[in-house]
C-alpha cells in the first residue's frame, strides 16, 4: 500500500530544520564573534564584533521560535535575511581585496540560507491555505479620525487623493463615469495598473470599487465611514481584495524586502490620519519613501519631510 505524507507535518519538520540551523548559527557568534568577523571580511572593523554578537542573540531567539512557536515564526527569520543582506551590502564598501572577497563568500551564504527560508515560508502559507493556486487576498485595517464623516468621505471619494497617503499608489486619474486609472508599484518596485469602477457610495458612509477586466492585478475595496463613539470624530475601516502578484512566492519575497501587504493598508491609514488631522506624513529625512528593510537601515531621525494640505496638494 502506498503511503502519504501530511504536508503540513512535512512543512513542520523543515521549519524545526531552520531552527536547528538558527541554533548552529547563533552560539558561534555569541562565543567566537571575532572568529565570525574574519570569515565574513569584516574583522577590520572595530563595533563588528559587537554587532555579530547581537545578531547571534537574534538567531537564538529565531531558534526558539521555530522550534517551539507556530510554524508561521519562520517569518521572523526572512525577516532576519534582509537586514543580514543589507548589513553586507554596506559591509561592501570601502573594501577590497581577500577582504571583499570574503564578503562575498559571506553574502552569498546568507541568499542561500534566504531562498531556504522563503521556501519554508510559501510552504508555511501553503499548509495554511490549501495546496492548490491562493485565491485573492483579504486585507482589513481600521483607525479614528478627528474629523466628521463627510470630511473623511470627500477626501476619500476625490480618488486622486489616494497617492498622497497609500505609499504603493503612483497615481489615480478620474476618467469620468465613475472609472478612473491607477498606476501602483507591485513586488520588487515592479510596476502595475488598471482601470478601476466605483460600484457604490453612500456619501459619508461607504464607498466601494473593483478592478476592471484586463487589470494587471485583480483587486477590489471598500471604505466604511462611521460616526466614533463619544463624538471623538470617524472610524475608517478598510476591507481590500486582491491577487497577490507572483501568488504565494510573490508575497513571499515581498516580505523579505519589508512590502508585506497587511503591513503597508496600516501604514496607509497611519498617514491618511496624519494628513486628515494634521495636514503632515512624518517620514525619515533620510527614508522618505517606501519602508524596504535595506533603506531602513540608514533611517534618521522622524520628522516631517513634507506637508499636504487637506486637499491632497503638498506644500
Amino acid at each position: 500500500m502506498k503511503s502519504t505524507q501530511n504536508p503540513e507535518r512535512g512543512t513542520g519538520r523543515l521549519v524545526r530544520g531552520l531552527g536547528v540551523a538558527s541554533l548552529g548559527l547563533g552560539v558561534p557568534m555569541l562565543l567566537r564573534p571575532d572568529s565570525v568577523a574574519r570569515f565574513a571580511g569584516v574583522d577590520d572593523s572595530a563595533s563588528a564584533p559587537a554587532l555579530i554578537r547581537v545578531v547571534g542573540a537574534r538567531e537564538l531567539i529565531h531558534a526558539a521560535l521555530c522550534l517551539v512557536g507556530p510554524q508561521r515564526s519562520v517569518w521572523t527569520r526572512v525577516l532576519g535575511d534582509a537586514m543580514d543582506l543589507a548589513v553586507l551590502a554596506a559591509a561592501m564598501d570601502g573594501r577590497s581585496g581577500e577582504r571583499r572577497t570574503r564578503v562575498n563568500v559571506a553574502t552569498a551564504a546568507v541568499a542561500g540560507i534566504a531562498l531556504a527560508d522563503v521556501y519554508a515560508a510559501v510552504r508555511t502559507a501553503r499548509s495554511q491555505h490549501g495546496r492548490g493556486k491562493p485565491g485573492p487576498l483579504t486585507l482589513e485595517a481600521s483607525t479614528t479620525v478627528n474629523r466628521s464623516p463627510e470630511d473623511v468621505y470627500a477626501f476619500w471619494r476625490d480618488l486622486g487623493n489616494l497617492p498622497s497617503f497609500m505609499q504603493h499608489l503612483e497615481e489615480v486619474t478620474p476618467k469620468g463615469d465613475d472609472t478612473s486609472h491607477w498606476v501602483a508599484r507591485g513586488p520588487l518596485g515592479k510596476k502595475v495598473s488598471w482601470d478601476a469602477e466605483i460600484t457604490g457610495e453612500d456619501p459619508g458612509r461607504r464607498l466601494a470599487w473593483r478592478s476592471l477586466k484586463g487589470a494587471d492585478v485583480d483587486n477590489a475595496g471598500t471604505v466604511h465611514f462611521a460616526p466614533a463613539p463619544g463624538d471623538r470624530g470617524t472610524e475608517v475601516r478598510v476591507v481590500l481584495h486582491y491577487d497577490v502578484p507572483g501568488g504565494l512566492a510573490g508575497r513571499a519575497v515581498a516580505r523579505l524586502f519589508g512590502e508585506e501587504p497587511e503591513q503597508q493598508v496600516r501604514d496607509d491609514l497611519r498617514r491618511f490620519k496624519q494628513v486628515m488631522e494634521t495636514g503632515d506624513i512624518v517620514r525619515s529625512e533620510i527614508l522618505p519613501h517606501g519602508t524596504e528593510a535595506k533603506r531602513q537601515f540608514l533611517q534618521g531621525p522622524a520628522q516631517a519631510s513634507a506637508q499636504t494640505s487637506n486637499d491632497g496638494s503638498s506644500r
